[in-house]
C-alpha cells in the first residue's frame, strides 16, 4: 500500500510538473502568435521610421540577403511587443508565418515592393563640379498647407546650389512609366511603376531628358530629367514657388487597390550610404 501511495504521488508530482510546462508553453507560444499585429504593421510599414543603424544592423543580420531583411523588417513593423534585436525578431518571423500566414505574406509583400528593386540613389552631380552635393532629411508628414493642409508624403531632396535644370535626376529602379506629364502639386514628374510594384513618383523636374512614353520601359539609372522648381500652379510651366529640390514619393496599392504612400526616406538613407554618401 505504501509503494503505491508513493508511486501515485510521484505520479501526482509528474502530472504538476508537465501541467505547468505545458501552460508555460501555451502562454509563449499565445505571446508568439499575438506578437504579430496586422493594424500595427500597416502603420509602421506607412511610417517606415527606421534609423541608418537600425537599416544596417537588420541587413548585415540578414548577411546582405534582400529576403531575409524583408522578413525582418516585416516582423518589426508588425510586432507589438516593440522588438527591435534581429535574433529575436527571427525567431518571431516563423511563428508569424506558421499562425499568421496569410497577413505575414501581404505586410512582407508591400515590404519587397519597396525595398528590392532599389539600385540608384535618384540625384547625380553637377556636370563639372563634383563638389557640390544634395541634402535631405525625414520630412515625412510634415506640415503643407498649399491646396489645404496635409501631410508631407515624401523626401525632398534639396539642392545645394539653388539653380532649376543643373542636377540630373535617374530613375531608383527598373520599371515601366505609368505617368508623365504636368501636376497642379508637384509639377512636371514622371512616375514608375518597379517590377516589384511599387510606385516611384519623381516631381518638380525642371524638364524631361527626353520625350517619355507612357508605357516605356526604363532602367535603374536610366536619366528622367533635370531638378527644378516647377509646380503649386494650375498653370503649367511655373516656376519660383519654392527652392529647387526633388519630392521623391513612394506608393503602393493595397490588397482593394487602394493607393497609400510609404516614407521614402530610409530607401534614399539606404542608397546613399551605398554609393558612399556622395552623388555620382
Amino acid at each position: 500500500m505504501k509503494k503505491i501511495r508513493l508511486w501515485l504521488l510521484v505520479f501526482l508530482c509528474m502530472m504538476a510538473v508537465f501541467q505547468v510546462l505545458l501552460t508555460e508553453e501555451l502562454l509563449e507560444s499565445a505571446h508568439r502568435r499575438n506578437c504579430f499585429s496586422y493594424e500595427t504593421a500597416f502603420r509602421n510599414l506607412r511610417n517606415h521610421n527606421l534609423t541608418k543603424d537600425q537599416v544596417n544592423t537588420f541587413f548585415n543580420n540578414a548577411g546582405s540577403d534582400m529576403e531575409g531583411f524583408c522578413e525582418l523588417l516585416t516582423m518589426y513593423f508588425a510586432s507589438d511587443c516593440q522588438m527591435t534585436d534581429p535574433k529575436l525578431l527571427k525567431k518571431q518571423v516563423a511563428d508569424a508565418k506558421k499562425y499568421r500566414g496569410n497577413e505575414f505574406t501581404e505586410i512582407n509583400g508591400y515590404v519587397k515592393s519597396v525595398w528590392c528593386d532599389l539600385l540608384c540613389f535618384p540625384v547625380g552631380k553637377i556636370a563639372g563640379k563634383p563638389e557640390d552635393n544634395v541634402v535631405f532629411e525625414n520630412s515625412w508628414m510634415q506640415s503643407r498647407t498649399f491646396g489645404g493642409d496635409r501631410g508631407h508624403e515624401g523626401t525632398d531632396i534639396m539642392a545645394s546650389e539653388n539653380v532649376r535644370g543643373i542636377y540630373p535626376v535617374y530613375s531608383m529602379t527598373d520599371g515601366v512609366v505609368e505617368n508623365i506629364g504636368w501636376l497642379r502639386l508637384g509639377g512636371y514628374r514622371i512616375g514608375i511603376r518597379s517590377p516589384s510594384g511599387a510606385y516611384f513618383y519623381y516631381a518638380h523636374l525642371a524638364e524631361y531628358a527626353k520625350d517619355f512614353q507612357i508605357g516605356e520601359t526604363v532602367s535603374a539609372g536610366t536619366f528622367l530629367g533635370f531638378m527644378g522648381d516647377t509646380g503649386y500652379s494650375d498653370v503649367e510651366g511655373t516656376t519660383g514657388n519654392f527652392a529647387v529640390h526633388l519630392h521623391m514619393g513612394i506608393y503602393l496599392n493595397d490588397k482593394d487597390g487602394t493607393e497609400f504612400s510609404v516614407n521614402s526616406y530610409p530607401m534614399l538613407s539606404y542608397l546613399w550610404e551605398r554609393q558612399g554618401g556622395a552623388l555620382r
